[in-house]
């Protein structure tokens, strides 16, 4: 009798599995990931001149923009609410103008360093600091400092980048490590006194390229890092600093896992040469100013659904097996277009829209969240004149100069400008500005599909909030419906709906009950990024024979027994009706008792 019984459930879950909602997702609470840590932007280069020369109604739109976390009176964000700020250590090029070997002036920065390359003057990078100071002022957790070059007072050649300089290696003289460490740990302590968040200090960045022209830059070899590293670590030290060094800020995820034949391996296999303690030459992961993470940059690896899966998750793998987190530290769509197979118009940037870059990036955060575990994720940059036919590839704000009409902009930035947002902006608000650092990612089923509907989830600390972000990269709109799936019984009481799309900016839906009820259906605009905040609630009358936690005792729920009693799906305690330290057929039994007698 038992078996016949079985057996007819079993007929009744294919039946109904047939039948299911596609777009059903379920939020797996007890089914962890990683700790966010934050989000982020960089202020290059930019940001000294909106900063610098720009109305004080233009800085503070772009700061609030960037940073706050304020509704305005119809529900609506009035910023996205960055938990990171990247920050350029200058290396000091604009003092040397056209002789600088970088053309362009915005590229050129200062250092604090005076011209004597042993005194300081706080008054440089002033529009830098005006944006530090309205993010210590908004709340931000995170300011991170990076450096691109030594400053040139301690460059081998006396530039900020290697001109003419042969072989490879760090742009550095043998005798200055020391200094320029002690530099970034004295540029660090003095913010740091001053009530400055300053996190993170990132000494080299993307050290696999010549950085031959252009802007300040430096490659490393991975044993110059090494020997970086510990002198900052000493000065770190020395000044009673708590500041982190994070690395190596890896030109693409390949160059994290990736081993290569060229001499010294240079800037390969990274995670394995700095945290693997047989790694004698490189290994600096018991410093104790290193911070157990590794930073890369998801640059060249995002044109095909393939590379977005699989670099991400060989970075992930790795990171694991060397016990660090992964922190994705810089994107902007550099590289020749997406694919038309992985969702971008085939007709590439010529034909794509705004909103289909925005889009792409919000598919790219997917990714990098999902498959990488980035615990955090940072754009480049906050701020660009948008020029050359790249639309808005590479900014969250759009700078256009005085006398400039736009969208493009060629204009002397030094005579001001205005400051416009974008649907960057938004998308990275959809994540940026309700998953908070300290929420965890959670397993989220049901929506993986990066063509179509991906979606991915994360819990507050507290346990009261699911924050779920879902990315629609189809032509049509999806419905889903929600499950939370937890063992102590937490269900989903509340719900707000936030759209980012062709139309809407983060637009709040405030026709949306925010009473939830079990099996609401919620509607994903096509092309568009939607973030849902679900409040969490223990269920006080949580009902026996209620294993999927939607509050009835139904069908779904001897579905979801048979499931776990045939190994498709794992089970709880709830599972066990009987009470015998096992999920059978008695379970089975119990729950259709129950469903008889309740009906």
């Amino acid at each position: 009798m038992k078996r016949y019984l079985l057996l007819c459930c079993i007929l009744v879950v294919v039946a109904t599995t047939l039948l299911a909602d596609p777009s059903a997702t379920v939020v797996r609470l007890d089914r962890t990931h990683q700790v966010i840590v934050d989000f982020g932007a960089s202020d290059c280069w930019l940001g000294d001149y909106v900063g610098r020369y720009f109305s004080s109604t233009m800085k503070e739109r772009a700061a609030k923009m960037l940073f706050a976390r304020s509704f305005d009176r119809g529900g609506n964000p009035e910023g996205i609410g960055l938990s990171n700020w990247r920050v350029n250590l200058g290396a000091g090029s604009a003092t040397q103008g056209s002789d600088s070997n970088i053309d362009d002036p915005t590229r050129r920065t200062e250092c604090y360093l005076n011209d004597d390359g042993v005194t300081y003057n706080w008054s440089h990078s002033a529009g830098q600091q005006y944006f530090m100071q309205k993010a210590l002022d908004y709340g931000v957790e995170n300011i991170l400092f990076f450096s691109n070059s030594a400053p040139i007072y301690y460059t081998a050649n006396g530039k900020a980048n290697k001109v003419n300089m042969l072989p490879w290696g760090a742009n550095l003289r043998d005798d200055a490590y020391d200094d320029f460490a002690e530099y970034m740990a004295t540029v660090t302590k003095h913010f740091v006194d001053l009530g400055y968040p300053i996190s993170y200090i990132s000494p080299v960045n993307e050290p696999q390229y010549e950085w031959t022209s252009g802007q300040e830059g430096s490659p490393w070899y991975n044993t110059e890092v090494t020997q970086l590293v510990k002198e900052l670590d000493e000065a770190l030290t020395r000044h009673g600093l708590s500041t982190k060094i994070l690395i190596p800020e890896a030109g693409k995820w390949n160059y994290l896992t990736e081993s290569n034949a060229i001499i010294n391996n240079y800037g390969y296999d990274q995670i394995n040469q700095f945290f693997n303690p047989s790694q004698t030459s490189t290994y600096v992961g018991n410093l104790a100013h290193v911070a157990n993470a590794v930073a890369g940059h998801s640059y060249w690896t995002f044109r095909t659904n393939t590379e977005l899966v699989n670099r991400r998750t060989a970075v992930a793998t790795a990171a694991a097996q060397m016990g660090v987190q992964v922190y994705q530290t810089e994107w902007s769509m550099l590289d020749e277009p997406p694919t038309a197979s992985a969702g971008f118009p085939s007709g590439g940037y010529e034909e794509a829209t705004y909103m289909d870059i925005a889009l792409y990036m919000g598919k790219v955060i997917y990714c990098d969240m999902v498959y990488a575990n980035a615990s955090s994720w940072s754009y480049w940059t906050a701020f660009a004149q948008e020029q050359w036919g790249q639309k808005n590839r590479f900014y969250l704000l759009r700078v256009l100069a005085n006398g400039d009409s736009g969208p493009e902009s060629y204009g002397d930035l030094t005579n001001g400008g205005t400051i416009l947002d974008n649907r960057n902006l938004w998308v990275l608000g959809n994540y940026s500005r309700f998953i908070r650092p300290g929420y965890t990612r959670v397993e989220l089923s049901g929506a993986d599909n990066l063509n179509a509907l991906m979606g991915s989830a994360y819990v507050s600390p507290d346990g009261n909030e699911v924050v779920v972000v879902y990315v629609n990269m189809a032509n049509s709109p999806s419905t889903v419906t929600l499950t939370a799936e937890a063992d102590d019984g937490r269900v989903i009481s509340t719900i707000k709906k936030y759209t980012t799309s062709e139309s809407l900016a983060l637009h709040f839906d405030r026709n949306l009950p925010e009473t939830y009820v079990s099996g609401q259906e919620v509607e994903i605009p096509a092309r568009s990024v939607v973030t849902l905040l679900l409040g969490l609630t223990k269920d006080q009358q949580h009902l026996q024979g209620d294993v999927n936690g939607d509050g009835l005792v139904d069908i779904d729920d001897v579905n979801a027994i048979i499931n776990a009693i045939l190994g498709i799906t794992e089970w709880h305690s709830d599972y066990d009706l009987t009470g015998d330290g096992i999920v059978d057929v008695d379970d089975v039994n119990a729950i259709i008792n129950i469903i008889l007698r309740i009906q």
